[in-house]
């Protein structure tokens, strides 16, 4: 066996560090601007019925052009690609924090999304290329998979404390700072890696699969705000897996593939991607109703509602980092993968005890540390095995399909949640009764709301079990070989 030396062993461990980071900054940027809004809609004076867009226009651009990101990694480089997507993610974060009007603002979180696409997928590749070694690969992809899954609850904290204490536009600033120190972190640290000069792009692939991504997308944020019977929704939605699957037909096709489909035929890889798919809608759905909960039910400040989710990061952080990383080079993902779902299946379920009483110890504590501990045990495990035995070559286009997979998981939770909860509720609402006083009628409110999201939350632990048969069904047993034409050791 050869062993790295000791210097490049530790110039690993800053790369994941810098790459950690720069991904943390993209995850958060989903969020950090939820608890923003009421200030930033005062501050520029754009409509309720707006104000959605602030989030749609970063996930569209976000989950249509991850495919096409990733792909341009491969050819571009990874240090390339990571110098690119910081800076531009910086500029567009610059300019969105200084917006004059909400189309300023609005145009800014688009970029910020088309720079995050090119930024995710060359993070998530560099750190596939970087460590090798099975144990330092467990270990390295619990870590980074503690922060990508502590995002969501991360983003609302620090949404909540920039609002408080500074402004809402401090919320977009901030990523100058992540920026400036993840571009000096690549500049020391990242091994320039090679482009791939005799692979072409792919155009068509490039339009049919950003296309359909992109109304997939629109579709799901488009039920949001209207319902899933609504025409727009469903011709979104149509449109969208059309376009997706004449991109596969393509792809079988094409000389230079923008997703060889070799990369999602694999069994543990295709099990990785479902596994991490269910994650989504999971903890998007768990922050989206948890948020609402502790702040319109229970009268939570922003940052008290940040600081709330505070025992799901550390849940996260401790399961990932000690239980996977000490078990994933031993036993693989399977093991590892169908037990945390049945956590999360049992946190969720805990939550669909929550009452009109403030009783944040008994009723929401609990839910938030078994779902942490499940989600530490998910999302490393399966990052891991999704982007193991692929070719170098691959690596920018698989690392994309396992960000692709992410975004449309969690705006899928988001979309069918909320749905969801909303007709529970409406569907409680129709039985009050007009002869109510108007304190019974709001604790009638209150019941009904609390009703939509104990449905939600069911749906949610639904999600969860269903993903532990399947993940115990089609993950395989020990570790994933690294084959293919992988960087050396550095």
């Amino acid at each position: 066996m050869t062993y790295a030396p000791k210097h490049a062993m530790v110039r690993r461990w800053w790369t994941l560090a810098v790459l950690s980071t720069a991904s943390l900054m993209v995850v958060l940027d989903a969020t950090v601007i939820n608890i923003a809004l009421p200030r930033a809609q005062l501050s520029l004076g754009f409509s309720t019925a707006n104000r959605q867009w602030v989030i749609t226009a970063y996930a569209l651009a976000f989950g249509s052009l991850l495919l096409l990101g990733g792909r341009l990694s491969d050819l571009w480089g990874r240090r390339n690609a990571l110098y690119i997507g910081l800076t531009g993610f910086a500029v567009a974060s610059a300019i969105g924090g200084a917006a004059h009007s909400f189309s300023m603002l609005v145009t800014a979180r688009a970029i910020q999304g088309a720079f995050g696409a090119v930024l995710a997928p060359a993070a998530l590749a560099t750190l596939t290329t970087t460590f090798q070694d099975p144990k330092e690969r467990a270990k390295a992809f619990s870590i980074y998979g503690a922060i990508t899954a502590s995002g969501a609850a991360i983003g609302l904290l620090l949404g909540g404390a920039l609002t408080q204490w500074a402004s809402w536009r401090w919320c977009l600033f901030i990523n100058l700072f992540f920026a400036a120190i993840a571009l000096v972190g690549v500049l020391l640290f990242v091994i320039p890696g090679k482009s791939e000069h005799d692979t072409k792009l792919d155009a068509l692939g490039a339009v049919l699969g950003s296309g359909g991504l992109f109304f997939v997308v629109y579709g799901l944020s488009h039920a949001v705000s209207t319902s899933w019977s609504d025409v727009i929704t469903w011709g979104s939605l149509v449109m969208g897996l059309l376009l997706l699957l004449l991109f596969v037909k393509w792809q079988q096709r094409s000389k230079f593939p923008l997703l060889p489909l070799r990369i999602v035929m694999n069994r543990t890889r295709g099990g990785s991607l479902i596994a991490l798919f269910i994650t989504s809608i999971g903890i998007f759905g768990i922050s989206l109703f948890l948020a609402y909960y502790l702040q319109t039910t229970l009268g939570y400040s922003p940052l008290r509602t940040g600081v709330a989710f505070l025992p799901l990061v550390a849940a996260i952080a401790f399961s990932a980092t000690m239980a996977s990383a000490r078990l994933l080079a031993k036993t693989g993902p399977r093991p590892l993968v169908p037990a945390g779902m049945i956590l999360g299946m049992l946190g969720t379920v805990l939550f669909t005890r929550l009452t009109a009483h403030p009783d944040y110890i008994g009723h929401v504590l609990p839910g938030l540390i078994v779902t942490g501990l499940g989600l530490g045990l998910i999302f490393a495990p399966a990052t891991a095995s999704a982007t193991a035995s692929i070719k170098h070559s691959d690596a920018g286009a698989t690392s994309a399909m396992v960000s692709t997979t992410q975004q449309i998981g969690g705006s899928m939770g988001t979309s069918l949640l909320n749905t969801i909860a909303v007709s529970a509720t409406m569907g409680v609402l129709r039985h009050s009764h007009p002869s109510f006083t108007a304190a019974a009628e709001r604790a009638y409110k209150t019941h009904a709301i609390l009703h939509g999201y104990s449905m939600a939350f069911w749906w949610c632990a639904i999600f969860f079990g269903v993903g532990a048969l399947v993940t115990f069904a089609l993950l395989e047993s020990g570790v994933p070989e690294l084959e293919g034409e992988l960087l050396p050791l550095l």
